[in-house]
């Protein structure tokens, strides 16, 4: 307005200028507003946090540094089957890195996952292996070495339900191959797991239960956990209080990882979830999954990680059936295997 009162006209130019600036303002808060929106949601197995949690920081930095979009990655943890079910009943997973290849496959079978979900990342979309150990007491007082030292008298076993845990299922296979590797039969088998588990007095429903358990309960003489559990429970723990003891044979573990097409494609998430997976498989994650106690895929990474890692006699689950769908029959299905020797 000017002296006289008059409204003074802004010029087309000043006008074109101003129109452009508040476009430009408008379009960088979209830009930051888009950036913002990028989260996916990782649902895995019991004992993972820890693990997830450094590599989820790692790759949502470098994926910002790269892209310019911010990136956030939240965790679901549970039993893996209880994962799997609750991802078929609705819960939207971008990704699913659950423990057995059999529960992720149970997703693809509900249509949420593409059929050929294997093939999509390096070494069958397993970054990682690992295996069932026995954590003991301070000094191993009952002298435990090898799988029939655990059904002597007196000893009790600590390990989770298989019927909701990868960890429950590869420790009850875990003993199953370890009679059939030295030459026992189906027989022998049965009878051996029977007595087992007539000396676990508690089956809890994940991993991370079985060591609250043993370790913060006191319960039990030896808890069978997977290898990375155990690592982190000697490290915690106080000091010499619980000890490793590797058996000659154990069971060869191969956690898969894919993404959740049904949802990646509904949120547009597909290639954030897949740079994410795929970025598990270089050295800098290879390296981060050895520190946390897992068997890295990556060769070089594990010879340098050798002395963590003494190398075992691990029995893959096709020694002990056709695949995983006929594992999950044959033992673990409702009145199969498992629950017939509970019920003994």
């Amino acid at each position: 307005m000017t002296a006289s009162g008059f409204v003074q006209a802004r010029s087309p130019a000043r006008a074109l200028v101003q129109l452009v600036e508040v476009a430009g303002l408008v379009l960088g808060l979209a830009v930051v507003v888009y950036a913002a929106t990028i989260e996916l949601l990782n649902a895995s197995y019991d004992p993972t946090r820890e693990l997830w949690r450094e590599l989820n920081g790692r790759f949502a930095a470098r994926y910002e540094r790269e892209t310019g979009h911010h990136l956030t990655i939240r965790q679901s943890h549970g039993g893996s089957s209880t994962q799997a079910r609750a991802v078929i009943d609705g819960l939207e997973a971008d990704v699913v890195t659950l423990a057995l290849f059999g529960d992720t496959d149970a997703i693809r079978k509900k249509g949420l996952i593409d059929v050929k979900w294997v093939e999509r990342l390096p070494n069958r979309s397993v970054p990682y292996t690992s295996t069932v150990v026995f954590a003991v007491r301070r000094g191993n007082p009952k002298g435990i070495r090898d799988w029939p030292d655990l059904v002597r008298p007196g000893v009790a076993v600590v390990t989770p339900n298989p019927k909701t845990s990868g960890n429950g299922k590869l420790s009850f296979l875990a003993a199953w191959a370890a009679v059939i590797a030295r030459g026992g039969s189906e027989k022998d088998a049965r009878e051996f797991v029977a007595r087992l588990y007539g000396q676990v007095p508690v089956l809890d429903s994940g991993a991370r239960g079985s060591t609250v358990t043993f370790v913060q309960r006191k319960i039990g003489d030896v808890h069978l956990t997977w290898e990375n559990e155990a690592v982190r429970a000697v490290a915690e723990a106080p000091p010499g209080e619980v000890e490793i003891v590797r058996p000659p044979v154990s069971v060869l573990a191969e956690p898969p990882v894919t993404v959740v097409d049904a949802t990646v494609d509904r949120k547009g998430t597909r290639s954030a979830a897949t740079a994410y997976l795929r970025w598990l498989f270089t050295e800098e994650a290879q390296e981060i999954i050895a520190r946390h106690g897992y068997r890295p895929v990556d060769a070089a990474v594990l010879a340098r990680h050798r002395r963590a890692f003494p190398p075992l006699t691990l029995v893959p689950v096709t020694a002990l059936a056709r695949d995983w769908s006929e594992a999950q029959e044959k033992f673990f299905d409702d009145g199969k295997i498992f629950d017939q020797v509970v019920r003994r």
